[in-house]
Formats: C-alpha cells, structure tokens, sequence
C-alpha cells in the first residue's frame, strides 16, 4: 500500500536501538545489500527493499530516501500464485496423458505427488510474480516509523528484512506495548498490564 494513497493503513512501530555512524551511509549499506532482486523460475517468492521514488527498481543509485528529517523508502514483496483451479486442471489433464500412455486405471500416490509437483513447476515458470509494494517512513531522530500496511505476512517480513539491514529491532505499538513503553510502570505494574483483556464494546 503507498503512502500517496487515497486511503492506507498504517502499523506504527518503535525502532529499538541506534544507526551506526555515518548514519546515512549506513541506511544506504542496508538497503543496498538487502534490495529488491527480481524473483527466478524456481521461487515462489521475492522480497527486498526499493525506492519510494521508483519501486520498479532494484538499485538506489540517483534517488534520495531522505525527506527533510524522515527516511522514506518501501518494501517490495513479489509472489507467484497458482489458482487452484488452473493446477487441478493441468494436474487433470497430466494424468489423464499417463493413464492413457501406461494402460492403467489408476496412479499411485507418489505419481500422482509427481504430477502436482512437476505441474506446478512448470506453471510458475510461466506465471509472472504479482509485485506489492508497501512504503514506509522512519524518523530516526524519534526513534519512530510508520509501515503502510497492518497485513500480518506483510509486517512480518518487515520486522525480519528491517532487523537484518540495520540491526535494529521494530516494536510494533499497539496499546499494551504504549502503556509499556511510555507509562513508566513498574514490575508490579506491568504484571497487572499483562493479565488484562481487551473489553468488547459491541453490545
């Protein structure tokens, strides 16, 4: 989801820790070595980081990821979906063909696992990778960044690309990790926090 959007969803983080000095040319190494690459025949997926100014592409080389006091740059996620619909019809038509050429009725388990497998490699060599692109922003000064997306698979693969580009550990802020972090709490406190249940305002 792009930050430009005429809606977006937003999932707030705190990022834990600090930049090694020089600070941008340390952004700059992370993204660099852990940018998008274009996914292969044989992947089902890709992820990596991009430009803001021009997703489509895999280097950062002429394009600024720095707004005033804020790092924007986005997180590219391409993956091969199959239909369901279209595997069991080549898988249909596969076992039909080594029916007909074997002279028997049925197939065995283990061939009939061949067939998908072999099916299914041969449409993902053919089907492009679908590309979502998530933007983000980060004010390193704050310690702040926000992830334009709340999907579970897409923050998840934030946390884990974000901690091995920069070293850096994302908090996710909901209220129980607000009320923990700023609250000021003490051990007795945070026992009593963790025992609590949301309330369901819904009558």
């Amino acid at each position: 989801m792009g930050l430009l959007s005429s809606t977006v969803s937003i999932t707030r983080y705190k990022v834990d820790g600090k930049l090694e000095e020089p600070v941008l040319e340390t952004v700059l190494n992370g993204l660099k070595k852990n940018c998008f690459k274009e996914i292969d025949d044989d992947s089902e997926s890709s992820t990596g980081w991009t430009s803001f100014e021009n997703p489509y592409s895999s280097t950062f080389e002429g394009s600024s990821f720095v707004i005033g006091t804020y790092l924007t740059f986005s997180l590219r996620i391409d993956k091969k979906t199959i239909p369901a619909k279209v595997l069991k019809k080549h898988c249909a038509i596969e076992t039909a063909k080594q029916l007909a050429e074997s002279g028997r009725k049925f197939l065995s388990r283990n061939e009939k696992t061949a067939i998908k497998e072999r099916v299914s490699n041969i449409l993902r060599s053919r089907i492009p990778a679908t590309p979502n692109i998530f933007d983000l922003v980060w004010n390193n000064e704050e310690s702040s960044l926000w992830f334009f997306s709340n999907t579970k698979a897409a923050n998840e693969e934030l946390e884990t690309l974000f901690f091995k580009s920069f070293k850096l550990t994302l908090i996710r802020l909901f209220p129980y990790t607000i009320a923990d972090l700023t609250a000021g709490l003490s051990d007795e406190d945070r026992d009593v926090l963790s025992k609590l249940s949301p309330t369901n305002f819904m009558g």
